[in-house]
């Protein structure tokens, strides 16, 4: 018998869902070098007009640096569920390519908010980028919580004190994004700061692993182990 074989069906469809998920994520994350730019200089190839093109650059690598953790955050949170899960269904499938589609704009609406910061155009841009997350945090939350109804995909393991505390650290998150949105047209700082806050929040939430319940052991017709 064949390795494969000894893995039971629930566990290769997460399997394979998860390999599929991180493909994406790792696509995303080494598109965002395509946003860093080599500067042109022309017939000026002195020091100090190479350091002043590269400091003209800097909503770049600010939007660079941005995305990057956004979408590792992202990712943990997104690999902390699937440890949890046994199974997918249909609605779990929906939610998780909604959430990847979503992963592959973040670079695009963070390069939008950093390149016109500081410009009249700033808080349409800020509000387009905390838009973008707050649809990030609604799909996660979708497939969070279409895994955790009546716990029909989790792990028989999973304590419910852990799924507890995600539940509420993840819809968190809606209230809070929803407000940067509306922030943003006051005080596009006060808005990003918020946004960063929420990046600490979801960054520790997945640290804690889940103590794993005993679960007794099958039993045989016979009684015997």
């Amino acid at each position: 018998m064949m390795n494969g074989d000894l893995i039971p069906p629930n566990e290769k469809e997460t399997g394979r869902l998860e390999a599929f998920s991180d493909g994406i994520f790792a696509i995303a994350i080494t598109l965002l070098g395509l946003t860093l730019q080599v500067p042109d200089l022309g017939e000026d190839v002195s020091p100090t007009a190479l350091a002043e093109a590269l400091g003209q650059l800097w909503p770049s690598y600010i939007a660079f640096i941005i995305s990057f953790f956004t979408i590792l955050i992202v990712w943990l949170n997104h690999h902390a569920v699937f440890g949890l899960v046994r199974r997918a269904d249909f609605l779990f499938l929906l939610a998780n390519g909604f959430l990847l589609m979503l992963v592959t704009v973040v670079p695009i609406t963070t390069e939008v908010a950093t390149r016109y910061l500081g410009t009249p155009a700033a808080s349409a841009a800020t509000a387009v980028y905390a838009g973008t997350l707050f649809m990030v945090t609604v799909f996660h939350n979708l497939l969070w919580l279409s895994a955790t109804y009546n716990r029909r995909l989790l792990k028989p393991s999973t304590p419910e004190s852990y799924v507890r505390i995600l539940t509420r650290n993840y819809l968190l998150g809606l209230p809070l994004y929803a407000t940067a949105i509306v922030l943003a047209f006051w005080n596009v700082y006060v808005s990003l700061g918020l946004c960063t806050l929420l990046w600490l929040i979801w960054a520790l939430t997945p640290r804690g692993r889940p103590v794993t319940l005993p679960i007794a052991r099958r039993q045989t017709a016979d009684g015997s182990p």
